[in-house]
């Protein structure tokens, strides 16, 4: 899950050497990730009405299901 984030994300922004994707397991199913990224690039990540990053978040989801877990995708930038 990790790397599909990663190589998505990379894919997308104009500063793909300061992203960072952290997994946290909240429970035994349960996984949160934690998206940080240059605030320049926030922008793009989140999309024109947030569109990216639900998009990005329908991935994720999707595979989970298919190893039988549930994720939550959040989105944090770096402090310059």
């Amino acid at each position: 899950m990790n790397e599909l984030l990663k190589f998505v994300i990379k894919a997308i922004v104009d500063h793909p050497d300061d992203i960072h994707v952290e997994e946290r397991m909240v429970s035994e199913n349960m996984y949160n990730y934690t998206i940080t990224t240059n605030p320049e690039d926030m922008g793009k990540v989140i999309g024109k009405e947030g569109k990216i990053i639900q998009a990005i978040r329908n991935l994720a989801k999707i595979l989970a299901i298919k190893h039988g877990h549930q994720v939550r995708v959040e989105l944090s930038q770096n402090p310059l």
